[in-house]
C-alpha cells in the first residue's frame, strides 16, 4: 500500500477514535473533540511514532477540510441575533484587540511581516467551541448567550477579513480595493439570496432530499464553489469566499426551504464534520512541531505567553466594552469565552508557515496555546457563572420565552461540537 493510503487510513481511524475518547472523557471533564484529533495526529506524526507523513493528496484533503470549517463557521452566525448596541460594542472590542495584537505581534516577532500573523491570530474567537458549552450550561437563549454570540461572531468574522487585508502579501490599499469588489459581489449574492424562490425550487428540494439526486446539497456546494472561485479570481484568500458562502447559504435555505433547511445542513455537516474537517485537524497534529516545542528555550516559553496574550489582547477590550447590564461574573465569563481560540489560529499559523513568516516552533506554540484555551477557558467561564447562580436561572428564563425553538437550536449547535 502507498504511503499516502496508509496515512489516510490512520487519519480516518483517528477520526473514528476521537469521538469515542471525547465521549468517555466527557463523564469527568468535557474535552472538545478537536483536542483529541490534534493530539492523536501528533502521536502518529514524525515527532512521536513516525507512522504518518502528509503528501499532496492528504494536504489537498486537509485544505478542503479547512475550507469546510470556515464555511460552516459562516453558516453558524445568525445576524438577526447580532445587532444594536451589543454589535457595536463587539466590533469596537475586536478593532481594539486588532490594534493591540498587531502592536504586541510586531514586538514579539521583531517586525511587521511576522508580527501581523501573530497579531491577527490573537484576535480570534472559537465560536463553534463556545456554543455547545453555552447550550449545555443553559445560557444560549438568554441575554448572556446573545452577548456571547455577538462578540464571538465578530471574533470569527473580523480575523477572516483581516486575513484578506493583511496576510495576502499585497499593499493594504490594493487589498482594500479587491476586498471592496468582493464585498460588492457578496452583497449582490445576499440580495439574490433574500429574493423569494420560485415554487419549483422547494418542490425539487423536497423530492430529491432523500434520493441520490440530493439537489439541495449539490446546490449548497455550488454556492461554495462560486464564492471560492470569486475570491480566488480577485486574488483573495479562499477562506474569505468560504465564509461568505456560509452566510449566503443560511439566507438561501432560511428563505427558500425553511422546513428542510435543518436537514440540508445536517447532510452538509455530515460531509464536513464527518470527513473533511477531521482530516484538517489530524493533519494539523501530524505537522505539529513537537520537537521544537519540547526543546525548551524561547519556543516553550511562548506557549504560556500566548495563552496570557489571548486573555490580554482579545479579553481586555471585551472586558471594557462589554454591555453595562452584565455583572462582574458575567463580564469575566464573557472574557473567557471570547478569548477561547483554535480553528482560526490553526488556519493563520498554517498560512504563516507556508509563507515562511512563522517558524514551525512559533506556530506550534500558538496552536498549543489555542488548545489549552479551548480546554480551560470555557470550563472556567462555566464555573464562574455557576458560582453566581446565573446560568441556570437565565437558561430557564430563555427556555420559557422560546419553548418552540429547542429542536432548532440544538440541531444547529450539534455540528459545531466537532470544533
Amino acid at each position: 500500500m502507498s504511503h499516502s493510503g496508509t496515512t489516510l487510513i490512520l487519519i480516518m481511524a483517528i477520526a473514528v477514535l476521537a469521538p469515542l475518547l471525547a465521549y468517555g472523557a466527557g463523564r469527568w471533564l468535557p474535552v472538545p473533540l478537536v483536542i483529541f484529533e490534534i493530539l492523536l495526529g501528533i502521536v502518529i506524526g514524525p515527532d512521536v511514532l513516525g507512522w504518518a507523513k502528509p503528501d499532496a493528496l492528504v494536504d489537498g484533503l486537509s485544505q478542503l477540510g479547512l475550507t469546510m470549517l470556515i464555511f460552516l463557521a459562516g453558516y453558524e452566525i445568525e445576524f438577526g441575533k447580532v445587532r444594536g448596541d451589543t454589535l457595536t460594542r463587539s466590533v469596537w472590542a475586536w478593532v481594539c484587540a486588532l490594534a493591540l495584537g498587531l502592536g504586541i505581534g510586531v514586538l514579539l516577532g521583531g517586525g511587521y511581516d511576522k508580527g501581523v500573523f501573530i497579531g491577527v491570530a490573537l484576535t480570534s474567537t472559537a465560536l463553534g467551541t463556545v456554543l455547545p458549552v453555552l447550550r449545555d450550561g443553559g445560557d444560549l437563549r438568554g441575554r448572556f448567550g446573545s452577548v456571547v454570540m455577538a462578540f464571538g461572531a465578530v471574533g470569527e468574522f473580523g480575523p477572516v477579513i483581516a486575513m484578506a487585508l493583511l496576510l495576502s502579501g499585497r499593499k493594504p490599499a490594493e487589498s482594500t480595493v479587491l476586498l471592496a469588489v468582493f464585498a460588492a459581489l457578496t452583497a449582490g449574492a445576499v440580495v439574490w439570496a433574500l429574493r423569494p424562490r420560485r415554487p419549483w425550487f422547494s418542490r425539487v428540494v423536497a423530492r430529491t432530499l432523500h434520493t441520490s439526486a440530493q439537489f439541495a446539497v449539490r446546490f449548497v456546494f455550488l454556492l461554495l464553489a462560486v464564492m471560492l472561485g470569486a475570491s480566488q479570481a480577485l486574488g483573495l484568500d479562499v477562506l474569505l469566499g468560504a465564509f461568505a458562502a456560509g452566510l449566503i447559504t443560511r439566507l438561501v435555505l432560511a428563505g427558500a426551504v425553511p422546513e428542510s433547511g435543518q436537514q440540508i445542513l445536517e447532510k452538509v455537516e455530515g460531509v464536513g464534520f464527518g470527513f473533511l474537517v477531521p482530516v484538517f485537524f489530524v493533519v494539523t497534529g501530524i505537522e505539529f512541531d513537537l520537537d521544537s516545542l519540547l526543546a525548551g528555550g524561547r519556543t516553550l516559553l511562548l506557549l504560556p505567553l500566548f495563552l496570557v496574550l489571548f486573555l490580554v489582547v482579545r479579553g481586555g477590550p471585551v472586558w471594557f466594552l462589554a454591555p453595562r447590564d452584565l455583572g462582574r461574573r458575567d463580564r469575566g465569563a464573557l472574557v473567557l469565552y471570547g478569548s477561547t481560540a483554535l480553528p482560526l489560529v490553526v488556519a493563520i499559523t498554517t498560512m504563516g508557515v507556508d509563507d515562511k513568516m512563522l517558524t514551525a516552533g512559533e506556530a506550534a506554540a500558538l496552536v498549543g496555546a489555542g488548545m489549552v484555551s479551548v480546554l480551560a477557558f470555557p470550563l472556567l467561564a462555566l464555573r464562574l457563572r455557576a458560582r453566581g447562580g446565573a446560568g441556570a436561572a437565565e437558561g430557564a428564563e430563555g427556555a420559557a420565552a422560546a419553548p418552540g425553538r429547542e429542536g432548532a437550536a440544538s440541531g444547529q449547535v450539534t455540528g459545531s461540537e466537532s470544533w
